[in-house]
């Protein structure tokens, strides 16, 4: 076993839920020789003809991982991940944090075609494909942006991968709705926590009412220009807002978990073309956090 591969422990667990092979043909490679050779790539950002020979050829690893990136396989893996922590309980409902990181996108990463991408020549259209390859231009340059929700054992729920301007506010809603872990026993995914923690960036009428509409509590901090337009309207204006300082301080483990993140050098740099690449990208990276604690 190489440095970064996945240990005999972490294969026992991804056991009962192995990607799904793509495609027909003779004789497949290892899906674990697969996955080792993705999070080496992953690790170490290097390009996809740079892979080590032990690994295989190169094609095979890149377009497994392209493939089970469109078909959501990635993310089937991160529930079922996530669904057996849940029933050890291992996952902590108390406080989930919600936060967005800015990820430089590499020069390699633009030039995209903008047309439905084929993946090994399926017609389907790809589960995260985004028409702007959540590809945006701001101060930093050309950038793209990973919104998350995370447990209160700094580990990730949800994943969402937006063009690097866009704001948080309008994506609470969209990360809240992708935090849906299963329960193997039958019944309804749980996907309400018991407290919401976020920074200013998510305080809006909207968002709290959301929030109140699904019976969550929530620490968001209001700023000083909505504090003082609720003010100048009255009684119009609403009762204000609730905050608990000692709850606040918890929102550092949703930044702990993108420093995690960030370790793999294909996510704090963007080097794929394509959104849903990156997307399996993000998830394959949290799929590991969960493996590991």
């Amino acid at each position: 076993m190489g440095r970064g591969d996945l240990s005999d422990d972490e294969c026992a667990r991804l056991e009962p839920h192995p990607p799904k092979s793509l495609g027909r043909g003779g004789r497949r490679q290892c899906h674990r020789h697969v996955i080792n050779g993705i999070l080496f790539r992953q690790r170490t950002g290097l390009p996809w003809r740079g892979l080590p020979t032990r690994f295989g050829k190169w094609q095979t690893v890149r377009d497994r991982h392209r493939g089970w990136s469109a078909d959501g396989t990635w993310e089937h893996v991160l529930r079922t991940v996530q669904a057996d922590a849940d029933v050890e309980r291992r996952i902590d409902w108390s406080v989930v944090s919600v936060d967005s990181t800015v990820c430089r996108a590499h020069q390699h990463a633009a030039g995209a075609h903008h047309r439905v991408p084929r993946v090994l020549g399926r017609r389907r259209r790809p589960a995260e494909h985004r028409v702007d390859e959540a590809l945006g231009r701001s101060r930093g340059g050309v950038t793209t942006k990973i919104h998350l929700a995370s447990d209160g054992g700094c580990r990730p729920l949800a994943v969402l991968i937006t063009p690097g301007h866009w704001g948080d506010a309008p994506q609470l809603t969209k990360v809240w709705d992708r935090v849906r872990v299963p329960r193997p026993a039958g019944g309804h995914p749980r996907t309400r926590p018991d407290h919401v923690c976020g920074d200013k960036a998510y305080s809006s009428r909207r968002n709290r009412r959301y929030l109140r509409r699904r019976q969550t509590k929530h620490t968001i901090p209001e700023p000083k220009n909505q504090k003082a337009n609720r003010q100048r309207r009255g009684s119009r204006g609403g009762r204000p807002t609730g905050f608990d300082s000692n709850t606040y301080k918890r929102r550092n483990e949703v930044e702990r978990r993108f420093n995690a993140l960030k370790g793999s050098r294909t996510v704090a740099t963007r080097y794929d073309k394509r959104a849903y690449v990156f997307h399996g990208t993000v998830t394959l990276a949290a799929i590991r956090l969960w493996l590991r604690y």
